[in-house]
């Protein structure tokens, strides 16, 4: 066990002064602040518990160490002849990696000296470094009488060395950008790597422009992403990337102009230029962050629509909760996916903070998103349980983010229910989350009763031959491959344990005041103009010659404007021409194409259809070239009540909805593509606003 030199402070000062010193008061004492101090405590906790003892924290009296007497006196004993350490391995790992990075080969016994740790510590060190280093496909490569190096590109190795970083240090990153801005931060490294100025200025910088700007980054993706500029600029001049490492595509159009802004700001303060594929590396970084604002891409992307209704549809048939029609949960969903997806595709390394936290409280929600995202997004690749923690945040944020009253029950069967079973069903329930409640009963016990029906799981260290239900075979100190099998048993089974239980029910809502009357009166009033206007301004057209879409596009445009439901045709077109730049707009396997766009020139909702007797070639959305005869245009004003981005988002999503659908919109048949529209509008109107 190691003891840093703050955490054997913090200890002494609560046993000097039982219940007068609060972590705000501690943080005082020590000239740190209180976030270190609520962290260092976490760690406080697992020493005390070594010892038997416990952190009481009283909001009113403090902190307290409650435990025995004699246990508190061997704490003290332990103290006073133990040598705190100033650095922690995590720390000395995070040195070792910074080390591997900047130098070409290191000889094992410098390398330990420059760590400060014992050759056999840095072969630990190393082992557990090479595991974790192989997720982003970097080696550490031992070369006798050469020494230990690291093989993997460029790329790689930044990519590396900013995801353990972030995963291990997030919380000080944040501290330290804190210190720095309020010029309390004198130490020559920040985290033995960055450079404090570098640091200081791009979080500046990065917070400026994102704070004037639409696109949002939540906390984690933004540390992310100053983090992987500060890497870069540090490493450009001494290990630049190859050429063709870093590849431009259209797709990175917004966030390659959004980083050249930042580079030409960071060459007017510091003497380094990025090259190009430093600038394309860091827009790939972003685009793979980037928080869109939900309420801008409510029908920017039909194929992903389809997957996230079919993955809701799927979580809400495990959990027996419909889910289906909370648009909130639809958008949000629709607006995290599409850079998940291309984090995954590109093997960007992503980490999450909270994962953890989020599993162990909602733990059969993730089992039952794990599920789901496997099934509904198989051809898109493996989701890390990082990625699948946000998204389950997602869901519980439209459950209310309410506690699961799922817990399972567990009966476990031994010979004699005595002995390891009590150590059995500890592990169980520390390996396993929503495994709460767990009975222990012995051979004999079960043979003579029949209440195996009132436990969802049976999990059993002996063969039980006699029994007519499904049960798992464990060992005594339950293996891997044991807590494998049981995880695999109930996300399997998820269906099943679940149909009688619920989330916790919904506080009943109080009764709308007059306020709510008038709120509900003008989102009835929206619901009907929207719908009126996408019937009253729908148009079908069929056009014999063509030579291409830009044509189709430009005559449709012209013929909404003598209509006077748009203004300003050129600005709408450029709207159009830049939506057009960023993807696709083939609809993969239909015939069709939609272009859209929200432009502040279009006065009315408007949905088109033109059709041609030959076929054209367009980008298709999975990026080749298809052919089309039928164009659909979409237009809304820039501003649009949520309602009216519902029902927008309600017609891309019913175009590829079913064969059938994409029968009807493709068929050139006016008369059924509007009988189609009023029949998704009428289902829409009884399902969430009539619901008889």
């Amino acid at each position: 066990m190691y003891i840093t030199a703050r955490e054997k402070a913090i200890i002494e000062l609560i046993l000097k002064t039982s219940g007068k010193q609060t972590a705000a008061s501690i943080a005082n004492y020590l000239n740190v602040s209180p976030r270190t101090v609520q962290r260092d405590l976490k760690a406080v906790e697992k020493v005390l518990n070594t010892f038997d003892l416990h952190l009481e924290r009283n909001g009113e009296k403090g902190l307290l160490i409650e435990g025995k007497n004699e246990r508190i006196f061997r704490l003290s004993q332990y103290l006073a002849g133990s040598s705190p350490i100033n650095e922690t391995p995590k720390e000395k790992k995070l040195q070792l990696l910074v080390a591997l990075v900047q130098e070409e080969a290191y000889k094992i016994q410098a390398l330990s000296s420059d760590i400060g740790v014992s050759v056999t510590t840095l072969t630990t060190y190393l082992d557990e470094l090479t595991d974790w280093l192989d997720h982003f496909n970097v080696k550490i490569v031992k070369k006798r009488g050469v020494g230990i190096d690291i093989a993997g590109s460029e790329s790689a190795r930044r990519n590396a060395l900013a995801n353990y970083i972030l995963l291990h240090f997030y919380d000080e990153l944040f501290e330290n950008l804190f210190l720095l801005e309020k010029g309390k931060f004198h130490q020559e490294l920040v985290l033995h790597y960055f450079k404090p100025d570098y640091l200081l200025a791009i979080d500046r910088l990065v917070n400026t422009i994102f704070g004037g700007s639409r696109l949002r980054l939540a906390d984690s993706d933004y540390i992310g992403f100053v983090v992987h500029i500060c890497i870069t600029m540090q490493r450009t001049e001494d290990f630049p990337l190859a050429k063709g490492e870093a590849a431009f595509s259209d797709e990175l159009q917004d966030e390659y102009q959004l980083m050249m802004e930042i580079e030409r700001d960071l060459e007017g303060m510091f003497p380094i230029q990025l090259v190009k594929e430093d600038i394309i590396y860091l827009a790939v970084i972003l685009k793979g962050s980037k928080l869109q604002e939900a309420d801008e891409i409510s029908y920017d992307s039909i194929v992903l629509s389809k997957l996230v209704k079919s993955l809701i549809e799927d979580v809400s048939s495990q959990l027996h909760m419909d889910l289906t029609n909370d648009f909130s949960l639809y958008q949000g969903l629709l607006a995290h996916l599409e850079p998940a997806i291309y984090r995954i595709k590109q093997q960007i390394g992503f980490f999450n903070p909270l994962k953890e936290e989020i599993i162990q409280k909602y733990p059969i929600l993730f089992m039952a998103v794990k599920n789901s995202m496997e099934k509904v997004l198989q051809e898109i690749g493996d989701f890390p349980d990082d990625e699948l923690a946000y998204i389950v945040l997602h869901f519980g944020s439209a459950l209310v983010m309410r506690e699961e009253k799922l817990s399972i029950d567990a009966l476990v069967v031994c010979p004699t229910g005595i002995g390891t079973s009590k150590m059995l069903a500890s592990r169980i329930k520390k390996e396993i989350p929503g495994i709460d409640h767990i009975d222990i009963k012995s051979f004999k016990e079960v043979q003579r009763k029949n209440y195996l029906k009132d436990y969802d799981l049976i999990i059993s260290t002996v063969k039980l031959p006699f029994l007519d239900v499904h049960y798992i075979l464990v060992s005594p100190l339950l293996t891997e491959e044991n807590i494998q099998m049981i995880k695999s048993f109930l996300r399997n089974n998820l269906e099943t344990l679940t149909e009688h239980k619920r989330y916790a029910a919904i506080p009943e809502e109080k009764p709308r005041s007059k306020t709510g009357i008038v709120e509900v009166l003008q989102e009835l009033k929206v619901v009907q103009e929207s719908i009126e206007e996408l019937l009253g301004n729908f148009r079908f057209s069929r056009i014999s010659a063509v030579q291409d879409h830009e044509q189709i596009v430009q005559r449709m445009v012209y013929a909404a404007e003598k209509e006077g439901l748009l203004s300003n045709i050129e600005d709408v077109l450029a709207s159009l021409r830049d939506r057009g730049k960023k993807g696709g707009l083939g609809i993969p396997g239909t015939g069709m194409a939609l272009f859209h766009c929200r432009n502040r020139n279009v006065h009315k909702l408007v949905f088109q259809i033109t059709h041609f007797e030959h076929p054209i070639f367009v980008r298709g959305m999975d990026g080749n070239d298809m052919p089309i005869k039928n164009l659909l245009l979409m237009l809304a004003p820039e501003e649009l009540a949520v309602r009216q981005q519902e029902i927008v988002s309600l017609i891309s999503t019913s175009l590829i909805e079913s064969n059938e659908a994409i029968l009807v919109f493709s068929s050139a048949n006016e008369e059924m593509i509007r009988e189609r529209l009023e029949t998704i509008f009428l289902e829409y109107l009884h399902t969430n606003i009539i619901k008889e």
